[in-house]
This record gives C-alpha cells, structure tokens and sequence, in this order.
C-alpha cells in the first residue's frame, strides 16, 4: 500500500516573505555589488562595506525562519499535516552563537553550525504527534567537507597556479580559466552528493530514514544529468531535476528493526518536464514576482506523487 505526501502551502501566503526576501536581501546584495565596482585599486573601503555582509548574514537567515516554517507546515503525510514547534528566539540564539564560533574558529565550527541549525527545523517538526530527529553529526560533516571539497580544491589551486604562472606570459590563460570551471564543477559532485546524504538522515518513531546509494553510481547518475544540462545549453535542466528527484528517492528507505519503507515517485517524465519548464518561463517574464506561486505549485506536483510503501524485503 502507498501512502502519498501532499503541499498545501500557496504562492498567495509565500508571497509576503518572499517580497521581504527580495526588498531586504537581493536588492541591498545587488547595490554591494555595484559598490565594490567602483572601489578603485589601492582604495580603502569605508566601514559601511563591511558592516553590509554581516547584515546581509543576519537578515538572510531571519528570513529562512519564516521561509523554511512555511515550507514545513504546508507538507502534509497521509492527510496529516507535518507541525513545527520551533520558536525565533531558539533559533536566533543558535544563529548568534554558530556566527560566533565560526568566526572566532575561522571557519573550523561551520560543520556543527550547519547540524545545528540542520537540527533545529527538524526536531522541531512532527507528524501524527511523533517529533523526528536529526541524526547527522558535525563532525562527520567536517571529515566531509575537508576531504571531498577543501583538499581536493587545495591541490587543484597548487597545480592550477604553477601552470597559470608557467604561462602567464602566453595566450594559454583564457585556457586555464576553462580548465579551473571544470575541474571545481567535478569536485563539487562528490561533494554535493556526500553533503545530501549526510542531511537525509532522520530517526522517526523507531525508523531511521537514509539513502542507501552508491557512491560512484550516484556522483555518475549526478555528472550525467549536469552533462545534459550543460550541452544542451540548459533545455534539458528540468528533466534532470526530474530524473535526479526519483533517481534518489528510489534510494530513500525508512528502516527499523521490524519494518522496511520505501519512498517512491510516480514519475511523468514528458508531463513533469513541460510542466517544470512552463513555472521557470512564468518566474523569467515575471522577473522573479510569480516566483513563490512557481514553488508552490511545483512542491504540490512533486510531492504529491511521492509515497512511502512497505518494501518487498520484509525485515521481520
């Protein structure tokens, strides 16, 4: 038996925040822009330059609260709404402290800042009055983030450097700076992947909700529907969220000792691709204005074709 997901949330109720979203954030991060522009060499900014990040920091995470509370509360489980418990001033203590640390640790504390505030919207929520909880570590983020994507990036700026330097004289620089793309293009696959599967990992009741992937399979199945997208001069992008969605839901089970769930997608692939490239076109003409109607809209369509169902490998 399949038990199907639902959005109820509308572009009607996202579309407040998503305003704020746009007249706090991106105008004032498109004016910082601009600024930096016109900074001459040798020029010293004045102070306001940067005090603006710290600020543009702040406000952004104040608005993922209203966004990410909104999301949650409009994704419904078998006719039961998920409910979120967290409140602004928890959250903001963990914002202040996490920037804090991760300031004064240059960098080290972001992998527990990210579990926390990770940890924060999901212990938070519950379905059918059972709470979930986040089960990822900090630490196994940190081993994450410093061998799939910092030493790899380290060594490719080691090597990139000593030919750029080699040939800065010649017309081989343009070639490098393509190079360079490609490379941080295929560093950030594994790494993405290896930072998703750490995210999906989510205890509920007496389940353990996981991927149960492959790594090389996967980071292939990843370059593949990048390839697509890239050579195809993005046509094809939508169909790789498509393909990429159930790809991986395919390979999210909620396991316990007695029972085996498997979610699922009952995937249109033409239907789910005209449709996905049809609310990109209205967010391009609209200049982003029909943006949150695109999400919800979206949200409702995808989720309500995942299930979960009991797996045919019965544990017990």
């Amino acid at each position: 038996m399949k038990n199907y997901f639902d959005f109820t949330l509308t572009g009607k109720k996202f579309f407040p925040v998503w305003i704020l979203f746009i007249v706090l954030m991106i105008v004032p991060y498109g004016i910082m822009l601009f600024k930096a522009k016109e900074i001459q060499p040798g020029e010293v900014p004045d102070m306001m330059f940067f005090i603006w990040p710290v600020a543009l920091f702040f406000v952004a995470f104040i608005l993922t609260f209203y966004m990410a509370r909104l999301l949650i509360e409009g994704i419904v489980y078998d006719d039961k709404a998920i409910v979120f418990n967290g409140t602004f001033g928890e959250y903001m203590v963990k914002v202040l402290l996490g920037f804090f640390l991760s300031i004064i640790t240059l960098g080290i504390y972001i992998p527990w800042f990210t579990k926390d505030i990770t940890g924060f919207f999901v212990d938070n929520s519950s379905c059918n009055s059972e709470t979930l909880k986040f089960k990822g570590k900090g630490g196994k983020l940190f081993v994450i983030i410093t061998l799939s994507f910092l030493l790899p990036i380290i060594i490719m700026t080691i090597i990139m450097a000593v030919y750029v330097l080699k040939d800065i004289y010649s017309a081989q620089l343009p070639k490098h700076s393509i190079v360079t793309q490609l490379l941080m293009t295929i560093i950030m696959i594994p790494y993405i992947y290896l930072f998703y599967k750490w995210m999906v990992n989510v205890d509920y009741k007496d389940f353990n909700i996981r991927w149960e992937t492959n790594f090389w399979d996967s980071c292939w199945m990843v370059a593949g529907q990048m390839l697509l997208s890239i050579v195809t001069i993005g046509i094809y992008y939508p169909m790789a969220v498509v393909r990429l969605y159930k790809y991986f839901l395919d390979r999210t089970v909620a396991v316990s000792d007695e029972r085996r769930l498997n979610f699922g997608y009952d995937i249109e692939a033409s239907k789910d691709f005209l449709f996905l490239w049809g609310q990109i076109l209205l967010i391009i003409i609209t200049l982003s204005i029909y943006y949150p109607w695109a999400l919800c809209k979206i949200g409702k369509r995808f989720l309500s074709k995942t299930y979960l169902a009991d797996s045919k490998d019965n544990i017990a």
